[in-house]
């Protein structure tokens, strides 16, 4: 009698778990799904102990800040860093289409970009890439988007322009720069025409070398001694960022001072790298994935541009160069390597 007593209750209290008190059946909503599509600097970085280069890793904990940890309350989609090779762009994008995907956040390049709007019309897309969406007809306007993409965007010539105008500061006798450049790249030309429109001011004469991928730089580097060149500036790109050591290496080992807007390459033994700051570009594509997640339309929010920048400027290099970097252009430096 007690035991039928006790199955009884037992049966009523799972029937009062079971079923919810409107008498329907309410199942867990689905846990947000963030593609994560990046090419060119999402690969092999070069790092240091105690930095987290990696768009990703800036990413996820711009997300935490906001409540979202990757596999509680939401969960990231990304492909390992040996798939995130330009070239797979397309296929890449179209298979975070396939997974279903709530959100894809691009990061890079705007090529990855028009990979990812290519793919859908319809899953929002949110940015942190260079290049003008506007011109390549990513949206309509940076106020007014008026399509699925949104985000935080910069132009690539203005930053370059301004890694010149550095490398000239910190070498105020440099008369003749080289520029590296991959033909290969629609890109190039446009920062190309950029800096030659500012080097009358700046008294230096350029020098395009052209470097084809994939290719070994020597003949490139061979070129620029031979026209008796003192400074480099190597232009941004997928190419160039994968060897970013190399180009590195040789400017140093032919005694170029190098600057550049690709990341850390000041870290792997170039003179300088002037660029946006990552980790508050990775931090509003993180606020824009939020804001979307919570219900708001990109068509309706404004595509946003960086504020701030970080100058890096190698020490070692300078010396090895024989430099003496002015101290009004140390003391603007946001990291020294001693």
């Amino acid at each position: 009698m007690r035991f039928a007593r006790l199955a009884a209750l037992v049966a009523l209290t799972l029937s009062l778990v079971a079923v919810p008190r409107d008498g329907k059946s309410q199942p867990m909503p689905n846990m947000p799904r963030i593609g994560y599509l990046c090419a060119v600097t999402c690969g092999t970085a070069p790092q240091r102990p105690g930095r987290s280069p990696l768009p990703l890793d800036l990413f996820s904990q711009a997300l935490e800040t906001l409540g979202y940890v990757d596999g509680r309350n939401i969960k990231i989609e990304y492909f390992p860093p040996e798939q995130a090779e330009p070239e797979q762009r397309g296929r890449l994008a179209s298979e975070l289409v396939r997974r279903q995907v709530n959100v894809i956040f691009v990061a890079g390049e705007s090529e990855t970009a028009l990979a990812a709007r290519n793919a859908t019309s319809t899953i929002p897309i949110v940015i942190a890439v260079s290049g003008d969406p506007v011109g390549l007809g990513l949206v309509k306007s940076l106020a007014r988007p008026g399509g699925n993409i949104t985000g935080v965007t910069y132009l690539r010539e203005q930053v370059t322009t301004k890694g010149l105008e550095l490398l000239k500061e910190a070498i105020p006798k440099m008369s003749r720069v080289a520029v590296l450049v991959d033909p290969t790249d629609p890109a190039h030309q446009r920062m190309l025409k950029e800096l030659e429109a500012r080097t009358q001011s700046l008294g230096v004469l350029l020098r395009p070398v052209e470097a084809r991928p994939p290719t070994d730089f020597q003949p490139a580097f061979s070129a620029m001694v031979k026209d008796r060149v003192s400074g480099l500036v190597v232009l941004y790109g997928s190419n160039h960022y994968f060897h970013s050591s190399r180009i590195a290496y040789l400017a140093l080992t032919n005694q170029l001072a190098a600057a550049s807007s690709l990341t850390l390459f000041a870290e792997v033994g170039g003179l300088l790298t002037y660029e946006p700051n990552v980790r508050a570009i990775q931090a509003r594509a993180a606020a824009f994935v939020d804001r979307i997640l919570k219900g708001a339309k990109p068509a309706d929010l404004p595509i946003e541009q960086p504020t701030t920048f970080e100058l890096v400027i190698n020490l070692k290099t300078a010396k090895a160069l024989g430099l003496t970097i002015p101290p009004s252009v140390l003391a603007r430096a946001d990291e020294v390597i001693q």
